[in-house]
């Protein structure tokens, strides 16, 4: 049985998943002033691409490619929650966190790269925020990863599989943060 807060809707929304938009319209604020702040100094700083020409397109490729991979799989998840096969959903669930894992796992060995190079968050203002703006997002991967583990336990003991969902939608939103930090970060030179 799911729980009253999840099943009512007096705005025709479920209350989690207008919750979980709530969420993200203020994580659209921090991202997007961020981002903003970030392309505005690009643009005042052409010096700026002296020390993006040190960020690897390579490793910034590959973890697009497993984020979006792992959003794959969060799809999937949903489908199979949807079906009412919570198992599967949570099998899904666990490649999607597996995603996230890989995706740490490479950013770390990227950080640990350019810190032993020299390039540090206090090496100039576009370290700082290539720091800052791809911590953030990694910190969001990390919370996506916990509740995800949360939500997949549940599913795969078929419980509050509308969760499936919620979290779904909170991952392609991390996804699209990278999408957009990508070609800011990476390739843009």
């Amino acid at each position: 049985m799911r729980p009253i807060a999840t099943t009512r809707a007096a705005t025709g929304i479920a209350t989690g998943k207008l919750a979980v938009w709530w969420v993200l319209a203020s994580e659209v604020v921090i991202f997007g002033g961020l981002l903003a702040s970030y392309v505005m100094h690009r643009l005042g700083h052409p010096e700026w691409a002296d020390a993006a020409i040190h960020t690897d397109v390579r490793i910034g490729a590959f973890n697009t490619f497993v984020l979006l991979s792992s959003s794959l799989t969060a799809v999937l998840a949903h489908q199979a929650a949807e079906r009412g096969d919570g198992k599967k959903a949570a099998r899904y669930l666990y490649w999607t966190i597996f995603g996230a894992v890989t995706f740490l796992g490479v950013k770390t060995f990227e950080w640990y790269t350019e810190i032993t190079h020299g390039y540090t968050i206090t090496s100039n203002t576009f370290w700082s925020f290539y720091y800052s703006a791809a911590g953030l997002h990694a910190l969001h991967v990390i919370a996506g990863a916990v509740i995800m583990a949360i939500v997949a336990r549940d599913a795969a003991r078929n419980r509050q599989l509308h969760r499936v969902e919620l979290i779904g939608i909170y991952w392609h939103f991390v996804d699209i943060v990278w999408i957009f930090l990508f070609p800011l970060l990476y390739i843009a030179k």
